[in-house]
């Protein structure tokens, strides 16, 4: 039986840093420099030391201090790497800060920074949505200005999105996602000016431009390739979807041509025909959204075929491996479904029970996704307080989110140690893998409540001797309370330790207030938790961020 709480804490290993080390081998200056903060705003839209969860803010020119000071110093082409590397290796929490990133390099005074985000608009709009946003994003920041967005430059760079595509997927693509923030297909590829490289490409532009009747008519006697028949197939199985009343001849459709939920009209996703249909595809973090809204409107009964093909869904080991599901994103489901009730709107439901029970089996499978950091980790519990709160925008308590929490980084990271703190007092908790959510959280409330001090933790393992790289405190309560320094605490474990320890404070109800005012890059605070914490405590762990 392997214990939560391990005794010994192996050294862990190094990574890749965005910090430079010195000249004796450590890292480098604490001291948070325009480059990390760059990375902060690119990995959560914010340079400062505070991310909150669910803030879906639109980025702006002010909230990018760092990126300017870098691009007046001449180093927009570094810039540039940094927005790609966060876009392609899935460190950010949301899209938005890079696309903003390559629109503002886009249009700086240097050439060799404008060519730079041109080149990287293909790597990082993965799909027409960033590209529409990114195109929205120059729109603002041109506002007030005489001159347009459509240079020469741009008008390349948007076409050769087009023209490089995969005609299928482009196809594809284009019905499946036509318009976004005011911005669609047929306004790019008319302000663009693209002229498409290839014959399939030319079909795709005249269908997104002129419409399907003006396809049909240039292409019925037209000698075509067979890139051109596949796309002109796919474009007419489309259309007939469109036009078509028949859910049998629409579910057939879906089915053989892997058409997705984007791609059909409203009336078919009231058929429970075609919503069996597209659960056999969909994806399972599709899926995991729209389960109360399908079940409010009777598509998923008890035991009917849709709820069973649901539940075997969820229950398959490799489906949820490609899908790359993580079991955070499970458990805020499957809690906001077991509610029965919608944060927005009247909508109400009845949770099937087999659905629950599926959920359940793909929690615990799901911690085989989570891809381990390597480093000694301390996570500290403060049951100080009472942890009956509910985590905000969310259905689960303070008490649910810190076991789901805790037990995720145990059983992904084989050096860490889980405490429980309160009143002075600081309590390992020897926690087994078999143990349940529900059992962990038990073990977690048992503690009694009383005042707490959230630097304890980072003092007990600096007296024990203990050699931590990241402390993640979790607590409820809305404002931090220390007796000490939080930072100093921190510095005198640094020191005893030998090691680049960094302090994470967890706020689970709070609404934006920081560990204190400290220019140490080892500290954050999160306000609130959702599946991007766990990215942002990552990338720092990684010296990332």
């Amino acid at each position: 039986m392997l214990a939560f709480s391990n005794t010994a804490m192996e050294p862990s290993e190094n990574t890749t840093s965005n910090h430079a080390p010195n000249s004796t081998g450590a890292e480098g200056s604490w001291e948070i420099s325009d480059k990390t903060r760059l990375c902060r705003f690119l990995c959560y839209g914010s340079e400062g030391e505070i991310y909150t969860a669910r803030e879906q803010g639109r980025v702006a020119t002010e909230t990018a201090g760092a990126l300017l000071s870098l691009l007046q110093e001449g180093r927009g082409a570094e810039a540039v790497e940094e927005a790609k590397r966060f876009a392609q290796g899935g460190r950010a929490v949301r899209p938005g800060p890079a696309l903003f990133t390559l629109a503002l390099c886009s249009q700086h005074s240097e050439l060799k920074t404008r060519q730079a985000a041109f080149k990287a608009l293909r790597e990082v709009c993965r799909d027409p949505a960033h590209l529409f946003s990114f195109v929205q994003y120059k729109k603002e920041l041109k506002e007030g200005m005489k001159c347009g967005i459509w240079g020469r430059a741009l008008r390349k760079a948007v076409s050769d999105w087009y023209n490089e595509q995969d005609p299928l997927s482009l196809a594809a693509a284009v019905t499946r996602c036509k318009q976004r923030e005011g911005w669609s297909h047929q306004d790019l590829l008319r302000l663009s000016h693209t002229k498409p490289a290839t014959e399939a490409v030319a079909l795709i532009s005249k269908y997104v431009t002129k419409g399907w009747k003006e396809v049909q008519a240039a292409y019925a006697d037209k000698e075509k390739s067979e890139e051109v028949v596949k796309v002109l197939s796919y474009l007419e199985v489309v259309e007939k979807v469109k036009h078509s009343c028949d859910e049998v001849e629409v579910s057939g459709l879906i089915e053989e041509h892997k058409l997705e939920r984007e791609q059909l009209l409203t009336d078919h996703l009231r058929s429970k025909q075609v919503w069996s249909t597209l659960l056999k595809e969909i994806s399972l973090h599709s899926i995991l959204k729209i389960l109360g809204k399908m079940t409010s409107n009777k598509l998923l009964e008890p035991r009917s075929a849709e709820t069973q093909t649901i539940c075997e869904r969820l229950q398959n080991e490799s489906s949820l491996k490609k899908a790359n599901i993580h079991p955070f994103s499970i458990l805020l489901a499957s809690e906001n479904y077991k509610r029965g009730q919608g944060f927005q709107g009247k909508t109400k439901w009845e949770a099937d029970g087999s659905i629950l029970k599926a959920m359940d089996w793909a929690f615990y499978t799901s911690f085989q996704n989570v891809e381990p950091v390597g480093k000694r980790f301390v996570v500290a519990v403060d049951v100080g307080t009472s942890l009956t709160s509910i985590v905000p925008g969310t259905a689960i308590s303070t008490a649910v989110a810190a076991a789901a929490i805790t037990m995720i980084f145990a059983r992904t990271e084989s050096n860490t140690q889980v405490l429980a703190f309160s009143e002075g007092a600081v309590v390992p908790c020897s926690l087994s893998a078999d143990m349940s959510l529900a059992e962990v959280t038990a073990e977690l409330v048992k503690f009694p409540s009383g005042s707490t001090d959230c630097t304890l933790p980072v003092t007990w393992a600096t007296e024990n001797g203990k050699s931590v790289d990241m402390f993640i405190i979790l607590t409820n309560n809305p404002l931090w309370t220390f007796t000490a320094s939080p930072l100093d605490s921190l510095k005198k474990h640094r020191h005893a330790s030998g090691t680049d320890a960094k302090l994470v404070m967890c706020g689970l109800t709070s609404i934006g207030h920081a560990i204190a005012d400290t220019e140490d890059r080892g500290l954050l605070s999160i306000c609130g938790f959702d599946l991007g914490a766990f990215s942002v405590i990552r990338n720092l762990a990684l010296d990332l961020i």
